[in-house]
């Protein structure tokens, strides 16, 4: 069969791609970490934090796939004094974009948790 011939053929007898949670988990905070301002979250085990909570660090995600779309649970910390709620709301609205572009999985819920808040270090200050 030439090339061609195999383009035609038709999605359902192509086979299927299975996208796993973890592979979501692992989309969603390399996306995160593309927001300005946004950093991660420590690692916590029965509720206590492992490690400190700093920008340098990758988001904590949980995924979960039900009916073909997908709930996600971030943990973030934000510089501040960025404004808590449009930060939130414009990682929340990335997460879901780059998602749905990269997977085609539609995103039905987005929770957030801010962890922690950083001061900028005063000479870093910025003017707007």
């Amino acid at each position: 069969m030439n090339v061609a011939a195999e383009a035609r053929t038709a999605p359902d007898e192509r086979g299927s791609l299975t996208i796993s949670e973890h592979v979501l988990e692992r989309l969603a905070a390399h996306a995160a970490g593309e927001i300005d301002r946004v950093g991660g979250s420590a690692g916590r085990t029965l509720g206590i934090s492992l490690g400190g909570e700093a920008l340098d660090r990758s988001a904590k995600t949980s995924a979960r796939i039900a009916g073909g779309e997908v709930e996600l649970d971030v943990r973030i910390s934000l510089e501040y004094p960025a404004p808590v709620g449009a930060t939130t709301e414009r990682v929340r609205g990335h997460l879901r974009e780059r998602v749905e572009d990269l997977t085609g999985m539609p995103v039905r819920r987005v929770g957030i948790t801010v962890t922690a808040l950083h001061v900028e270090p005063a000479g870093r200050r910025r003017i707007e």
